[in-house]
């Protein structure tokens, strides 16, 4: 029952967005005003990210109808505060200096609907001072909401090697 609610929810977030994307509403080049609004969003997410203010980032999520698939346990968060909680503790376990690196970044907006995905480079520091790389594939629905550009899904991957039955954490050169 639950995966047949989430799939609802994931219905009512993309319906909107395919529908005007059969209007011919878009997806629109980048470079434009809503594109640039978002990837504003985008670097403030860094910056917060890298400052570890978990209030800044979660200004940038929907406080009313956020969902997030994420790689950490319990990898469902239903909700904006299961998600602030999760960020919380991912600072918590690693209290020294973090720096995230995003590339990648693809925007495409249709009306008050956007989506985009990037890849983001994570070194964390753990409290004996060792580092932990990480690189996660990052993919988000935005919605317009009172004018301002707000991420409604989000869906924090890595890739996994299937031979080994391991994810890939790092990067390969």
């Amino acid at each position: 029952m639950r995966r047949l609610c989430l799939l609802f929810a994931c219905l009512l977030i993309l319906l909107p967005l395919h529908s005007a994307l059969a209007q011919g509403k878009g997806p629109k080049a980048s470079g434009g005003k809503d594109e640039a609004k978002i990837e504003a969003l985008f670097q403030q997410y860094l910056r917060a990210f890298n400052a570890k203010d978990t209030n800044a980032i979660m200004s940038l999520y929907s406080s009313t109808d956020l969902f997030v698939f994420d790689v950490v346990p319990p990898r469902e968060y239903p909700s904006w505060d299961a998600y602030k909680k999760d960020f919380e503790t991912l600072f918590a376990a690693f209290p020294g200096p973090v720096e995230n690196k995003l590339s990648g970044l693809s925007i495409t907006t249709a009306g008050t609907m956007a989506y985009a995905h990037n890849i983001q480079t994570v070194a964390f520091t753990a409290k004996d001072g060792s580092k932990f790389n990480l690189v996660v594939r990052v993919s988000d629905v935005l919605r317009k909401i009172n004018g301002k550009w707000l991420i409604v899904h989000e869906h924090v991957s890595v890739p996994v090697d299937l031979a080994a039955g391991k994810p890939v954490l790092q990067s390969t050169p």
